[in-house]
């Protein structure tokens, strides 16, 4: 069997808060200075869902890690490498850049056409920078292949793949026909750190680049050119509160008073 994971890099959450910037010009974060951007932790549970198939289904099982981006999205695609992935494969040209969830999916699902022999891709249930949660069910419906999402729990066998999904009040298992798409949650647990071998291996390996003409792309149809969904502005709220001083020679004189200011602003 043949399997993707769909891997994106991510600016890292547990940047400082004063070192988050946003141009508001072009409307794009600034990337934090001194500070390395991280593999999605979804996409790391879905690498990881990945990998405990693998590990039950036998050595023939293969895993290539997809990641569309700049040249140092080669560093997420290493990550999931290290942890126990064959083949990398990273998307990039100057046409993929300001696209949407329908670009990206449509970028990533001509790539899982080109490798050919795929049996199912993970993804993580959404990105962790902009939360959507619709890359995957893109891949689904744009592949003409059955999807499932939020799974906290992936089995393969016998050509089917049988898929524990979260629900807003429990859970619930779904069997669908492979070639199939899912998405992993957290629920799945956290994924494998990769030991230093590992890690040196995977340093080592091979990234293969694939651009929008080797993918039979038209520029015109991905990134800001082929983008359905128009942001138009990116800010930083501005966070801001009064405070009154309830004033009284009692704690009884000060209810009173805390009181008539509630009725006045109409809360009671």
């Amino acid at each position: 069997m043949h399997f993707v994971v769909c891997a994106k890099q991510i600016p890292d959450p547990e940047t400082p808060p004063a070192a988050f910037r946003i141009d508001e010009q072009s409307n794009e974060v600034v990337p934090a200075q001194g500070i390395a951007p991280v593999l999605s932790q979804f996409d790391g549970m879905a690498a990881e869902a990945a990998l405990r198939v693998k590990e039950t289904a036998g050595d023939d099982t293969k895993i290539t890690v997809i990641s569309m981006g700049k040249e140092s999205a080669q560093a997420a695609i290493k990550q999931v490498l290290a942890m126990g992935a064959d083949e990398g494969l990273l998307l990039e040209d100057d046409a993929f850049e300001g696209g949407d969830s329908y670009t990206t999916a449509t970028v990533l699902s001509a790539a899982i056409e080109k490798l050919g022999d795929v049996d199912a891709v993970f993804c993580g249930r959404q990105a962790a920078d902009w939360d959507m949660g619709q890359v995957g069910l893109g891949i689904s419906e744009l592949m003409n292949w059955p999807g499932s999402i939020i799974a906290s729990d992936v089995q393969v066998a016998d050509g089917k793949m049988s898929v524990k999904r979260v629900l807003a009040d429990g859970f619930e298992t779904v069997e669908v026909p492979m070639p199939a798409v899912v998405t992993v949650s957290n629920e799945l647990g956290e994924p494998r750190y990769p030991k230093l071998q590992q890690i040196m291996q995977a340093a080592r390996k091979t990234v293969n680049t694939m651009t929008a003409a080797d993918l039979g792309l038209d520029a015109s149809s991905v990134g800001a050119a082929g983008a359905r969904l128009k942001l138009e502005r990116l800010f930083i709220p501005e966070v801001g509160g009064d405070c009154d001083m309830i004033e009284g020679e009692s704690p009884e004189e000060q209810a009173q008073a805390l009181v008539a200011a509630l009725r006045e602003a109409k809360v009671l």
